[in-house]
């Protein structure tokens, strides 16, 4: 039987792991700053191509920063957890130039449902987007 920190390491250790395959968080030049089980923080520097015809975040982008950070997440065991949902309200806009951080939390688990929150947030610490995240367990392993 393993600890909490041991299950923690394993949890890190193939998040890592399906960051390394994640090209779509690359080609976006996401940068995994924590990846604790049930708790994810990740950024992003918002480059031109990442602006929408009124030169303001493609809300695409935004979802996609925070949609990662909930899958880190939610992928706290060596089982495949995908989302079942989502849903985000823009709240500020932001343009090239900026970063961005979204932070997941857990906010519950039962069985193989789980519900995340994310918060996005600019570089001054004022909330860009609220998201929520609806996960499912797969039966597939890593």
């Amino acid at each position: 039987m393993t600890g909490p920190t041991t299950e923690a390491a394993d949890a890190v250790r193939l998040n890592r792991a399906m960051m390394q395959r994640d090209r779509a968080s690359a080609a976006l030049g996401l940068v995994v700053e924590r990846d604790d089980p049930g708790h994810a923080v990740v950024s992003m520097r918002v480059r031109d191509d990442m602006t929408n015809g009124f030169g303001i975040t493609h809300g695409g982008m935004v979802f996609a920063l925070a949609d990662t950070a909930f899958a880190i997440a939610c992928n706290e065991d060596d089982r495949v957890t995908v989302a079942a949902g989502a849903d985000i309200s823009f709240l500020k806009a932001t343009a090239a130039g900026q970063v961005l951080t979204a932070t997941a939390v857990r906010r519950s688990r039962s069985g193989r449902s789980g519900i995340y929150d994310v918060t996005v947030v600019d570089e001054t610490g004022d909330t860009v987007a609220e998201f929520r995240g609806r996960s499912r367990t797969t039966h597939q392993t890593l």
